[in-house]
């Protein structure tokens, strides 16, 4: 199976951008699943029903949250009847919305989609390690499932690589989000589980992790919040990670980071056609 995934969307810039190439890039890559961190979706903070709607129509099937799950308060009555659309998994028992999804492809091959939400420089949380070990153990690899993708969003690399390791050998691939910058580690552990600290973010990059330069700066050097964060508008790089993995076990056979457009150096993975 072939699983492509894009990091967190921000604003209009992110959105755009992968609205514009995610069908391209599905059909060039072979991809069998996609999935998208859309938390950022809506003006930097958030996401809404209509983006939802965008992306599902753009061929994103499934979408994680994170930390601003519930930032625009139109998710709130949606979530719930939203199959697609996972916060994270550890957010306290009665949260609206589901942190795990099971999906078929059409040619009947399952894979499950969970994320957990890090707890170092975070909102406090229920453990993540405890979340994501019950769910794994409902799902053995190869078994009932033909792939499990773990999306960590978390701060601290070392909490992601803890994550990625407890993961390793029983999902195909845990993938961190959060960062919004892409980072040089992809590779399969020793397990099986192909990993990678941040994917990245869909934004532009002339910016203090998507957001205008101003405001951060002005906060950062004179400790005084002169306006809120507003989104970067310039053209934004679409980042991600392509995985394939082996539908006999589940584990992963390779994984290769992608960016396209804007102003990082682009790299477009590619695996040949399909196994």
């Amino acid at each position: 199976m072939r699983i492509l995934y894009f990091g967190d969307v921000v604003g209009k810039s992110g959105r755009e951008a992968l609205l514009r190439e995610a069908p391209g890039l599905r059909a060039r890559l072979g991809a069998d699943f996609v999935i998208a961190c859309g938390e950022n979706a809506a003006h930097g903070f958030g996401i809404t029903p209509k983006y939802c709607a965008d992306f599902y129509e753009a061929g994103i099937d499934c979408l994680t949250l994170g930390n601003h799950s519930f930032d625009n308060k139109e998710v709130l009555p949606h979530i719930d009847g939203d199959a697609r659309l996972l916060r994270p998994l550890n957010y306290p028992p009665g949260t609206p919305g589901r942190g795990l999804g099971e999906f078929r492809l059409a040619d009947g091959r399952k894979i499950v989609v969970l994320q957990v939400m890090g707890r170092v420089f975070m909102d406090p949380m229920d453990d993540p390690f405890a979340a994501a070990a019950s769910a794994l153990a409902r799902y053995p690899l190869g078994g009932s499932a033909q792939a499990i993708f773990v999306d960590i969003h978390a701060d601290a690399t070392s909490e992601k690589m803890a994550l990625g390791q407890f993961c390793d050998g029983k999902a195909s691939a845990a993938i961190g989000s959060h960062s919004h910058v892409p980072t040089a580690d992809a590779q399969i552990l020793p397990g099986g589980t192909a990993y990678q600290t941040d994917a990245g973010m869909c934004g532009d990059y002339d910016s203090v992790i998507g957001m205008d330069k101003a405001e951060p700066l002005q906060r950062f050097t004179r400790k005084i919040a002169r306006s809120r964060f507003e989104p970067a508008n310039g053209e934004a790089t679409v980042c991600g990670v392509l995985i394939e993995t082996d539908d006999r076990n589940g584990l992963a056979r390779r994984i290769a980071p992608l960016r396209m457009g804007g102003r990082l150096r682009p790299e477009l993975p590619d695996f040949g056609p399909g196994p």
